[in-house]
């Protein structure tokens, strides 16, 4: 790419950026808009006596255009991603086969705890979010308020933030590793208006207020799930001698009146077991992509 060709500004230049982009991961895109600001205005703030054009003119042989950039990016992604990928167990061709085979899969035991682990960040997140805008809104009255919401929106951000590394982590879901990009030229009350009028900030408050119901649900499912399975595979433990185990079914002891149907209760809980681990990991999925779609700035935006 000619001089002639380059952007004159940086708003220019992640636009450009975001075009050679289209189609990539909004995270990723996300992650590169930032990586770009901040590295065109750290180079424009060591060079005071230099127009942003001319900045951008002397970074592209070492920073690279905005379609080499996008390039290198789309490249060290899918690096990335091969390296960091869990292995996935070998494809099963039979039905029993996959059936069976979550349990080799290391992401379901991640989307297992994660269900666990989502009534705690429920609860977290949804008193948050309950608590900043109570005491931002009951104090707008005073000077104070409006300050107060602005640090709160700034916290939901940073928030977004850390449900987006548990996310990556354990659901693997690609997230964002970077915070949302600023127009850091723009006057403060400028980009003060921009958080307000962004979706995502509204989006992300929705979904940690949507947490707590989503966390209860995970939690009660798995632990339910998980308490019922193992009562039943722990079922023929009642026929060992000296063992007091008392298993009743639709009013009937069985050790006592039916012992020959434990074996049965103990496949029953295995096979219900399996489905619980796919119930898990198909969990882990969907709410992996229904965080992305929450959290992260779609990358079609102008």
């Amino acid at each position: 790419m000619n001089a002639e060709s380059l952007p004159t500004n940086i708003p220019d230049y992640l636009a450009r950026l975001r075009k050679s982009l289209a189609g990539a991961d909004p995270a990723l895109v996300q992650d590169a808009l930032y990586d770009a600001e901040e590295y065109l205005r750290s180079e424009l703030a060591e060079n005071p006596g230099r127009g942003e054009a001319e900045v951008i003119a002397s970074v592209a042989s070492s920073y690279g255009a905005p379609d080499e950039v996008a390039e290198i990016y789309r490249e060290t992604e899918a690096r990335v991603e091969t390296a960091l990928r869990a292995p996935t167990p070998k494809p099963r061709r039979t039905w029993l086969g996959r059936f069976f085979g979550v349990a080799a899969d290391p992401r379901t035991y991640a989307s297992l705890f994660y269900m666990v682990l989502a009534l705690a960040t429920g609860i977290f997140y949804f008193t948050w979010v309950v608590t900043g805008v109570s005491l931002s809104l009951g104090l707008m009255i005073l000077i104070i308020g409006i300050p107060m919401l602005i640090l709160y929106f700034g916290s939901v951000r940073i928030l977004s933030l850390v449900e987006g590394r548990i996310i990556e982590v354990m659901l693997g879901e690609r997230m964002p590793r970077r915070p949302l990009y600023g127009s850091r030229g723009k006057p403060w009350l400028e980009r003060i208006k921009d958080m307000f009028t962004d979706p995502r900030t509204w989006s992300t408050q929705l979904y940690f207020l949507l947490m707590l119901p989503l966390g209860v649900v995970y939690f009660t499912l798995a632990v339910t799930l998980l308490a019922v399975s193992a009562g039943l595979i722990a079922s023929p433990l009642a026929l060992l001698p000296g063992v007091h185990l008392n298993v009743w079914m639709g009013g009937i002891d069985l050790p006592a009146e039916a012992p020959w149907l434990l074996p049965l209760l103990a496949v029953v809980g295995v096979l219900l077991l399996f489905v619980t681990l796919h119930v898990a990991r198909g969990i882990g999925r969907l709410h992996g992509r229904f965080a992305k779609h929450m959290l992260v700035k779609s990358a079609q935006y102008a």
